[in-house]
């Protein structure tokens, strides 16, 4: 089951102690956790909020489908880069390169 990374501390650990790893279109942190635990943090370069919570809903469905099957502990922050387009799809491929990178399993 997926969790949300909600706390500001939990936030905070991340920027300061996590892993990082790129790829295209996203940077993620990560450390080890009890569970699977993750969030999305996003700026204002982004644009306003609603295009904001697009990105964050793309984001969360392709988290749903890269994190499915997988049986991980780790807290996960996801940062996009900032583009004129988002794409789903770009997602998808992105977040599957940085689990096989980063080997979480």
């Amino acid at each position: 089951m997926i969790y949300r990374l909600k706390r500001q501390s939990d936030f905070d650990k991340l920027f300061q102690k996590g892993k990082r790893a790129y790829a295209k279109s996203l940077m993620m942190l990560y450390t080890k956790s009890n569970n699977l635990k993750i969030g999305y943090s996003l700026s204002k370069k982004h644009g306003k909020a609603v295009q904001r919570n697009r990105i964050k809903r793309l984001l969360r469905a392709a988290t749903r489908e890269v994190f499915k099957d997988l049986n991980i502990s780790y807290n996960i922050v996801f940062l996009p880069k900032v583009k004129e387009e988002y794409s789903f799809s770009e997602y998808v491929k992105d977040m599957t390169y940085l689990v096989k990178k980063e080997s979480l399993k």
